[in-house]
């Protein structure tokens, strides 16, 4: 007979969590949760030995642990999806392996989405213990996010959330390889609640959200979930053609009826700015086209390797 099904799933992408996520699921291991709780830690091809430790983790368990492999690195929001893939609660709370979010915080998330109505439950800070340049791109991000997905005004998008088994299915039928979690899931609902919790100082090293993970990051959320960039695109060149069109009537005004134009600096510089404005909308269209080539192509979203089950009833 298998094992009922918990009321909590706890999902932890692993990278470079080798030295800290050993703390977090002992910690975690230690809570009282109504109806159980699992854990599941989705190693998302680290450089470091986190692999080895999450199988130890799973060895020794008191709780049900699943360890899921992923054969290369696909980041953490495609790492997400494979771990609601595995998770078999009844809610699952996602976050990070760099305890950051005190584990104390798990019981309260999940009582505010179970016990609050709500289909999700967001949480957000009072004060960041991110590094400046993060702390404003996540600011640029929910900008953006504001503008582009239908999300409700002011909600801060936290990799720290709870969300129910229903959701979590409802986003797991996306299979294209750009993901943007919190996108897909306002897809699906608009039952969102938030609650505020501590942020602590990192434990150990350094965020593994470098520059370019956040502009991917960016870029999967403006590209997947809005046309905006490309009426954006039309807006630009029909203001660009129309100042063209106003700009050429002033020349064969002045040249009928004044002298003749001069200034071959300003002709140049007006060309270069027309042409690179042509190459950003060329630009913006071929992402989307990009994209929609790799979607087609059914670029792998994660690969599995292996699955490894630990704790009581494993």
């Amino acid at each position: 007979m298998s094992e009922a099904a918990p009321g909590l799933s706890i999902v932890v992408p692993v990278y470079n969590g080798a030295a800290t996520v050993g703390r977090l699921v002992e910690a975690l291991s230690g809570l009282s949760v109504d109806g159980g709780l699992e854990i599941v830690l989705v190693y998302d091809g680290s450089p470091d030995n986190s692999l080895s430790v999450c199988h130890a983790l799973a060895a020794t368990a008191t709780v049900p642990v699943t360890v899921v492999e992923h054969s290369r690195n696909y980041g953490e929001h495609n790492a997400v999806m494979t771990g609601f893939r595995h998770a078999r609660g009844a809610y699952i709370i996602t976050m990070d392996d760099d305890l950051q979010n005190p584990p104390e915080e798990v019981v309260r998330l999940y009582d505010a989405c179970r016990l609050g109505g709500h289909e999700v439950v967001y949480t957000f800070y009072e004060t960041k213990q991110h590094d400046s340049w993060r702390n404003l791109g996540s600011r640029f991000n929910g900008w953006v996010a504001d503008k582009l997905l239908d999300k409700p005004k002011g909600l801060y998008l936290c990799s720290f959330r709870c969300l129910s088994a229903f959701v979590a299915k409802a986003v797991t039928a996306y299979e294209g390889p750009f993901v943007y979690v919190d996108g897909l899931i306002l897809q699906v609902t608009q039952k969102i609640g938030t609650l505020q919790v501590r942020h602590l100082a990192r434990a150990e090293g350094q965020s593994n959200y470098t520059l370019r993970r956040l502009i991917n990051l960016w870029l999967a959320m403006a590209l997947n979930f809005s046309v905006l960039p490309l009426r954006f695109a039309t807006l630009a060149g029909a203001v660009t053609g129309g100042l063209g069109v106003l700009g050429l009537l002033a020349v064969l005004i002045e040249g009928l009826f004044g002298h003749p134009p001069e200034g071959w600096a300003s002709i140049a510089a007006i060309v270069l700015t027309l042409g690179g404005l042509q190459l950003l909308m060329l630009g913006i269209v071929g992402e989307y086209v990009g994209r929609l080539f790799l979607t087609v192509n059914k670029r792998p979203q994660g690969v599995v390797k292996s699955v490894t089950r630990g704790g009581p009833g494993a």
